[in-house]
């Protein structure tokens, strides 16, 4: 099993936000995560990257509390994920903006972004959604809109500010360029490093290794459940074995670091 790779700067070394130890996760009959150990500490963009059925959203979905793993351990702040309601992931700090960005499109932009805020009792909610406003002018401009008016880039600004309503201390995003053009996307990776500049934790998962690499402080590679690659992205884009296992050609995850 590839070992769990640590952050490089100490000061990011300690408690987790999120810990997983040996995750699995089944669909019936299916397996589509086997085992797999990852750490997010504060202050850092972790990236997951891998082609299309790697478990890679299976595995966010599990950390977010949506599915239940058949196996392994799930700790919150060192706190055990088993056994906690939804909401109350989101109250420990965890977010999500899933693909395809399952926004609410009967409803209101402002209306999403109350949403994004349901469990939170503090008196900022209102000047946070305007915050998003004045980041965003073409969604304060829509805000009395329905959101499935909005473009596809708007849209997914819409589910990243929603999740950010919630105040995480991890934000998890399922491929955030997916389906967007190369402008739009730029405009999405530029929000993320902004968010990342205010402290808050990132876990990408994304088709889109260079935007990735980009971003990210440490990379996996997932392929058929597994992280089959590890490390510091440019020493995971140099790895010899790199275009095996991003394109899900078989290989072992034995490997260790690269």
């Amino acid at each position: 099993m590839l070992r769990t790779v640590e952050p490089s700067d100490p000061a990011r070394v300690g408690e987790p936000i999120v810990a997983v130890d040996g995750l699995v996760v089944n669909y019936g009959s299916i397996t589509a995560v086997h085992g797999v150990d990852i750490r997010v500490f504060a202050g850092e963009t972790v990236a997951i990257v891998g082609p299309n059925g790697a478990g890679k959203t299976s595995l966010l979905s599990a950390i977010a509390g949506i599915v239940r793993p058949a196996a392994g351990a799930i700790r919150i702040g060192g706190e055990p994920l088993a056994g906690v309601a939804l909401p109350d992931v989101v109250r420990r700090g965890i977010a999500i903006a899933p693909e395809g960005r399952n926004i609410f499109a009967g409803l209101t932009v402002i209306e999403n972004l109350r949403l994004g805020a349901t469990t939170r009792r503090d008196r900022a909610i209102a000047a946070d959604i305007e915050k998003v406003f004045a980041d965003f002018p073409i969604l304060g401009e829509r805000k009395n809109q329905p959101a499935g008016l909005l473009s596809g880039g708007e849209q997914q600004m819409l589910a990243i500010s929603r999740a950010m309503l919630s105040r995480p201390r991890l934000l998890m995003l399922d491929e955030p360029s997916l389906g967007l053009a190369p402008a739009i996307v730029e405009r999405v990776y530029q929000l993320l490093k902004s968010i990342r500049s205010e402290g808050v934790a990132l876990l990408v998962v994304e088709q889109n290794a260079a935007r990735a690499f980009g971003l990210a402080d440490r990379v996996y590679v997932m392929s058929r459940g597994l992280f089959t690659l590890a490390g510091a992205p440019a020493e995971i884009e140099r790895h010899r074995d790199f275009d095996a296992a991003y394109f899900g050609v078989a290989m072992s995850a034995t490997g260790g670091s690269p």
